[in-house]
C-alpha cells in the first residue's frame, strides 16, 4: 500500500467560526492554529497547506487567567537605540482587539513558506458581527475553562 500525499487541488476548505470569548486565549489560539493547519483532516500531509478559514469573533471579550491583563506585555522595536515599546494587554485590546489573538496564533503555526498563507485565512472581529455569513461557517464551540 502507497502513503498517501495531498495534492494542492485535492484540498477542500470550509470556514469555521470561534467564539473568543468561550475560552482563554490560549486555548482558542491552539483550537484556531489546528484548523488552519488543517491537521484534524485525514488528507494532512506537511508540505501542502490543507487548513481551513476560521472567522474568530468577539475579539474584544477576549478571557485570559490570573493577571494577564495587566502582566502580559507586547514588545516592539524600532531597530534603533531606545527604540523598544512596551505595552501591556489592556492597552494593546484598547487599542486593536484582535492583534493578540492573531499574535497568539501566528506563535503557534509552524515557521515555514506556508505560515504567511495560513494567516491570511485568520479573519478576527471585535464584535459579534461577521460578513462571512454567505460561506455558510460552522460554528465550533470551545470548551469554558473551570
Amino acid at each position: 500500500m502507497k502513503t498517501y500525499s495531498a495534492k494542492p487541488t485535492d484540498v477542500k476548505r470550509e470556514w469555521y467560526v470561534v467564539d473568543a470569548s468561550e475560552a482563554p486565549l490560549g486555548r482558542l489560539a491552539t483550537e484556531v492554529a489546528q484548523l488552519l493547519i488543517g491537521k484534524g483532516k485525514p488528507q494532512f500531509t506537511k508540505h501542502i497547506d490543507c487548513g481551513d478559514y476560521v472567522v474568530v469573533i468577539n475579539a474584544a471579550n477576549l478571557q485570559v487567567t490570573g493577571k494577564k491583563m495587566e502582566d502580559k506585555m507586547y514588545y516592539q522595536h524600532s531597530g534603533y537605540p531606545g527604540g523598544l515599546k512596551e505595552a501591556n494587554l489592556t492597552k494593546v485590546m484598547v487599542k486593536d482587539p484582535s492583534m493578540p489573538i492573531v499574535k497568539a496564533v501566528r506563535g503557534m503555526l509552524p515557521v515555514n513558506k506556508l505560515r504567511d498563507g495560513r494567516l491570511a485565512r485568520l479573519k478576527v472581529y471585535a464584535g459579534p458581527d461577521h460578513n462571512h455569513a454567505a460561506q455558510g461557517p460552522k460554528t465550533i464551540k470551545l470548551k469554558e475553562a473551570k
